[in-house]
């Protein structure tokens, strides 16, 4: 006849066990419950009607994620007026297809991106513990090179503002918008483009031909097409895109009076605490700002002491690395912005 079960063995089972349902949840629910976060950005001189900025970030696609496909494609009946990728399409060599499909409604639309490290190589296996360090970055790994160019080429041609470490300026619902974005500074690729220059929409430069600048990996060529001159007094805000919210590209952009920054790359923390929030965010950018709508540096622009800060806006991104498949209390999302009058 068995005795008693002991109590610590008992409640190593049930650790076991919530540890297992956990996983399990991570790894074959949460990681494809796709969320719309719908935020309201109070940015806009008085009296104008608002803006819609579908923000799209770390979509991260493999071959045969169709339901992501399809998820992102529906995103175009949100009739936003400017669509935003901040990079990380793909993580695949043969996600082409999938990520043009994907992103094919969207490019009728005006447009701007930067790209990610894995929109250059595929990711590779690491070890997840290198996360918890303070520059979890380590020696370059031996990666399969993407299509990058190709991918830069279709987005070009469709009219998007190409923002690698570049300027420009879009025209939405009557309102010119000057653009200002870096190449990714998790690869230290971000050159912050010179404010007052001729691509510099708010010193009326005419920004409809070929852009300054280009990444340090050298994207070349210009970003005609969705972008058109005019005079400084025509522009009514403005917007920084980045792919990883380093502190210096955020000072960077703060200093250049940027209104609103959209950025991605920590997936919100993708493995989060409930109650506590993000363990990491990827780079230097501090935990409680790893997804969501932020002030910065200090607190946001629409509370007290807040006047000062650009509005920052961290996306939790739609993808994971294949090799680390699992979200837990971080959903997939991309988000809509409405842009207001403050």
């Amino acid at each position: 006849m068995s005795g008693p079960v002991d109590p610590l063995l008992r409640g190593a089972l049930a650790l076991g066990a919530l540890g297992a349902g956990a996983l399990g949840w991570a790894t074959l629910v949460e990681r494809d419950l796709y969320a719309l976060r719908e935020v309201a950005v109070p940015m806009l001189p008085a009296g104008q009607a608002p803006l819609r900025v579908l923000h799209l970030a770390d979509l991260h696609l493999l071959p045969g994620q169709r339901r992501k496909v399809d998820w992102v494609r529906d995103l175009a009946s949100l009739d936003p007026h400017l669509v935003v990728d901040t990079g990380d399409n793909w993580s695949h060599t043969e996600a082409g297809p999938a990520l043009l499909r994907a992103l094919e409604p969207h490019l009728a639309r005006p447009g701007a991106f930067v790209l990610g490290s894995n929109d250059y190589v595929a990711p590779v296996p690491r070890n997840p513990a290198r996360y918890l360090r303070s520059d979890s970055r380590g020696a370059p790994a031996q990666s399969t090179p993407l299509p990058w160019r190709e991918l830069v080429a279709t987005l070009e041609d469709a009219g998007w503002t190409n923002l690698e470490n570049r300027r420009g300026v879009v025209t939405l619902d009557g309102r010119r918008v000057a653009l200002v974005g870096t190449s990714d500074a998790h690869l230290d690729a971000d050159r912050y483009p010179p404010a007052g220059g001729p691509d510099d929409a708010r010193t009326g430069g005419d920004t409809g031909g070929d852009t300054v600048g280009g990444t340090s990996g050298g994207t070349g060529g210009g970003t005609d097409g969705g972008t058109d001159g005019g005079t400084a007094g025509d522009v009514n805000l403005l917007l920084g895109v980045t792919h990883a919210p380093y502190r210096r590209v955020l000072d960077a952009f703060h200093a250049d009076g940027a209104d609103l920054v959209l950025a991605g790359h920590t997936h919100g923390g993708q493995l989060c605490v409930p109650g506590y929030g993000a363990l990491v965010t990827n780079c230097d950018l501090d935990r409680r700002r790893a997804k969501g709508l932020h002030g910065w540096p200090g607190p946001r622009p629409d509370r007290p002491g807040g006047h000062r800060s650009t509005w920052l806006h961290v996306s939790a991104g739609l993808g994971t690395s294949p090799y680390a498949p699992a979200r837990f209390a971080c959903r997939p999302e991309a988000t809509l912005l409405t842009l207001l009058p403050a």
